[in-house]
């Protein structure tokens, strides 16, 4: 049974003139999801514009030179909502410039669709994008061939494309991979079945959306809880109360399971799991709760409560596949901040092993100086051990972020290997 309040994040994916925005656009417009003044806006623009009819992309491409270029540049988001299930969209700019807004769109999602024209077929932006949601470990992608209006919705043209698609996915990592022929401009299998391809047995684009078997996807095995803070509230009611605050990262807690506590080591048992005024009897991802335990142990922000079966790795030395985001190249041996889960560090940069060409998908191990938009496999050393899992395993305990501490910006976020 589907929980109706499940929330599915999907991003788009495709190379330009692909027609992710105008996909969105047909989703929202269809599943009528947009409020009447936008719709009114965008009917107004399409018209000035000189459109016959709405031009959907208006929907999500909502920067002024997106408009005026026709164009995605940054990542957009939307939130909607059906009887079944509650969705957000990122919507990525599908030009390799803009690599790292991929991957920034891409990080917390479900589900990652991705375009391709059934003009075209699969093309080297199409093989860039599969990597990186292989690279991401997004469990599930459906292959959208848009614009099969424009090839008279050939099934012979779409299983064409299917074929060469599974070349690609069946070197990576990805569970569930679905193919649905489309017109997105159309509406051609978005919401509606299409009348146009009728030997096309699958679900239309939102139906299997609404469908998707996603609560498998949260690791419910590794039992990871980074503390974020320290309740004692100092009230008559409470007064001895001493609650760990955070959100369950994996895994499931419950009362009275045994616990250690990282990187201290020490152990004691799960008295309270608590929400409000509530005692729970167990949480599992994503809950934000407080937990209590039996023994009065000192444990503070980026702290880690684990079961103490099942513990992760305590590591100053980490391999990380990193995706450099800032203007500013990378300088090896500069201290960063390093951010991972609850917890704070000092780290740098000790080597890189090699970058991916993001035209090949090789690797590069000549070319060591990380720019912008670079993917590279690298050393990572840190003052104090942090407790990881890898990326694969544990997408919250297996990622990270490097801020630069003079700027107080992101410059890169990194996938533990």
């Amino acid at each position: 049974m589907l929980d109706n309040n499940q929330l599915l994040r999907f991003t788009t994916a495709g190379s330009v003139d692909d027609g992710k925005s105008t996909l969105i656009g047909r989703l929202l417009y269809d599943s009528k999801s947009i409020f009447e003044d936008q719709l009114e806006a965008i009917e107004n623009t399409s018209k000035k514009r000189g459109h016959e009819g709405v031009d959907l992309a208006l929907f999500t491409d909502g920067l002024r030179d997106e408009r005026e270029q026709g164009i995605t540049i940054d990542v957009a988001y939307r939130y909607f909502t059906t009887p079944k299930r509650k969705f957000i969209i990122a919507d990525t700019p599908g030009h390799i410039q803009y690599t790292r807004n991929m991957v920034t769109g891409a990080s917390t999602a479900n589900v990652a669709t991705i375009l391709i024209d059934a003009r075209h077929g699969v093309i080297e932006q199409t093989k860039r994008h599969a990597f990186i949601a292989s690279l991401l470990q997004i469990p599930h992608i459906i292959v959208c061939v848009n614009k099969m209006d424009l090839v008279d919705f050939s099934e012979e043209v779409f299983n064409k494309i299917v074929g060469e698609f599974e070349e690609i996915s069946s070197k990576m990592l990805v569970k569930d991979v679905r193919y649905i022929p489309m017109s997105a401009l159309k509406g051609d299998n978005v919401v509606n079945k299409s009348k146009n391809m009728d030997w096309f047995q699958g679900a239309p684009m939102l139906h299997t959306l609404e469908t998707m078997h996603i609560s498998s996807d949260i690791n419910k095995v590794d039992a990871r809880f980074p503390v974020q803070t320290v309740l004692r509230p100092q009230n008559e009611k409470n007064r001895d109360y001493r609650g760990y605050a955070g959100r369950v990262a994996s895994g499931v807690f419950r009362k009275g399971d045994e616990i250690t506590v990282m990187p201290s080591g020490f152990t004691s048992t799960i008295k309270s799991i608590d929400v409000f005024e509530k005692e729970l009897e167990e949480a599992h991802a994503p809950m934000s709760v407080s937990i209590t335990l039996e023994d009065d142990i000192d444990i503070s922000r980026g702290d880690m409560i684990v079961r103490s079966s099942n513990k992760p790795e305590a590591s100053q030395d980490i391999e990380v596949m990193l995706c450099w985001l800032n203007n500013a190249k990378a300088k090896p041996r500069t201290k960063y901040t390093i951010r991972h889960t609850s917890n704070e560090q000092k780290a740098m940069i000790k080597e890189v092993a090699y970058k991916v060409d993001i035209q090949t998908l090789g690797r590069n191990e000549d070319d060591k100086e990380l720019g912008m938009n670079d993917i590279a496999k690298v050393k990572i050393r840190t003052t104090k051990p942090l407790m990881i899992d890898s990326y694969r395993k544990n997408r919250t305990t297996g990622s990270i972020i490097l801020v630069d501490d003079a700027t107080n910006e992101t410059v890169a976020a990194g996938m533990i290997v």
